[in-house]
């Protein structure tokens, strides 16, 4: 059988992928352990990306090729808009966090934002698509783990939930199918181009999940 582009991917990219998934964040979170400290500056770092996550998924659906494709990609926009960020926002007020507050030129956090977005901004609409590939199937593979763990800190579950659920996973395996899709005939060039771009991503994860304990 012939190899998918996202299982190509998936095997060009298992050791980086690998250690983000083994990221210390990620193994604190499964052990009960994260620190509230970190936690919160997680959400802060994380809620400016999801602001970001709107811009880089808005140029996909304005370079996407159809209307089943558009139609998906403002689907996600809504989510992002009305759900992720609503969620900062109240946890934001619940533990009396000010983003304004919190050093957001740490360098590996303007690496991550400035890199996705300018994936999203500079390439075609399969550059979005591999690189928020590389970030949704990464969070969901571990947030299903943690979610079967015990979580003290209710809004860290509920963060952990969110990826675990099945609309989640939903757009994880269209990510995942829009590459299949596009890689039936498509070059050997191009899917090695693909597959560093979901490569690049996956290090700018981890580079990023670094932040909170700097």
């Amino acid at each position: 059988m012939v190899e998918t582009l996202s299982e190509q991917i998936l095997r060009e990219n298992a050791e980086v992928l690998d250690a983000m998934l083994g990221h210390r964040f990620v193994e604190d979170i499964k052990a009960d352990r994260l620190p509230t400290e970190v936690f919160e500056r997680y959400l802060v770092f994380e809620g400016a990306f999801v602001d970001t996550a709107i811009s880089i998924f808005a140029f996909a659906a304005a370079k996407a090729e159809t209307m089943a494709q558009k139609r998906w990609l403002i689907g996600v926009l809504d989510a992002l808009a009305n759900q992720q960020i609503a969620y900062f926002e109240k946890t934001f007020a619940a533990r009396g966090i000010d983003p304004q507050a919190f050093d957001h030129a740490i360098p590996e956090v303007a690496a991550f934002q400035d890199g996705m977005l300018a994936i999203a901004r500079d390439g075609g609409y399969l550059d979005t698509v591999a690189a928020m590939f590389a970030a949704e199937w990464m969070y969901w593979t571990w947030s299903r783990q943690a979610a079967a763990r015990q979580i003290s800190d209710p809004l860290l579950k509920e963060w952990v939930d969110l990826h675990a659920h099945p609309d989640f996973a939903a757009q994880a395996l269209w990510l995942k199918a829009e590459l299949d899709r596009a890689g039936e005939g498509m070059s050997e060039t191009e899917r090695s181009r693909l597959s560093a771009i979901f490569g690049q991503a996956q290090s700018l994860e981890i580079a990023f999940h670094d932040a909170p304990y700097l």
